[in-house]
């Protein structure tokens, strides 16, 4: 009976690899994993470290909450200080003195590639990381920190096209490389470290970004908190400085 088993289950791990011929199909699987298991919400507080040139570096405390898909809220420094921003599905609202000083339409793809591919529709997830430039046609077998993963969106040894670089064991996506939004002409290296379980489901706390092969940032997460009541309030930007999750 066991020999059956273990046969049954190779057959099916085969029928699985047969179907991954590109990025949706690893976008698609990313989801299916975790569809049933990922949480709804999640808060944490994010020491952020940058790193400047001259060797030196200054750090701050972020508050930050998650409604999955597409909404998150990031307080930058104390939250009475009222500066931060919000995100609302692509639409970014920042938030300076608890008061709206502009808006403009952004896709986080860590936020898309990290959390929210494990709870809404892939073909949603497909959509929006296609128009953000990623060829899904493109994909490669390597390997990172040692463990397998795929690459989405580059040819072997290609590092400079837009890529994202999923584990394939656990399908946690685990690298991107995209163009710096502070200067399209260098490129952001960007990692998901740390990885540790959540709630049936897992987060990555910690994140590190390189830029010509430097670290210039790095972020570091504690009292992680999945599943918690969040007032809907708390991503409506009008109401910024009324609602505070970690209070």
């Amino acid at each position: 009976m066991r020999r059956l088993f273990l046969i049954a289950a190779l057959l099916s791990l085969n029928v699985y690899a047969q179907t991954v011929h590109n990025g949706e199909d690893v976008l698609r699987a990313m989801h299916d994993r975790y569809a049933s298991s990922w949480y709804q919400t999640v808060t944490f507080v994010q020491r952020s470290t940058t790193y400047k040139p001259d060797g030196t570096s200054t750090a701050e405390n972020w508050y930050e909450a998650a409604l999955l898909p597409g909404r998150l809220r990031i307080d930058i420094g104390a939250p009475s200080n009222g500066n931060g921003y919000v995100l609302v599905d692509g639409q970014a609202t920042i938030i300076k003195d608890n008061k709206i000083a502009g808006s403009r339409p952004l896709v986080n793809m860590l936020l898309v590639l990290g959390f929210d591919v494990y709870r809404q529709d892939p073909e949603t997830t497909i959509k929006v990381v296609k128009g953000e430039g990623y060829d899904l046609a493109k994909l490669r077998d390597d390997t990172w920190e040692g463990k397998p993963v795929y690459v989405i969106g580059a040819e072997k040894d290609d590092l400079k096209s837009r890529q994202f670089w999923v584990e394939k064991d656990s399908l946690l996506f685990v690298r991107e490389i995209e163009p710096s939004r502070g200067d399209a002409t260098k490129l952001d290296d960007i990692r998901f470290i740390h990885y540790q379980p959540l709630a049936n489901a897992w987060i990555a706390a910690g994140v590190e970004v390189y830029a010509e092969g430097k670290k210039v940032f790095t972020e570091d997460y504690s009292d992680i908190q999945a599943n918690v009541k969040l007032d809907p309030a708390t991503f409506d930007p009008e109401k910024f400085s009324t609602t505070h999750w970690e209070k």
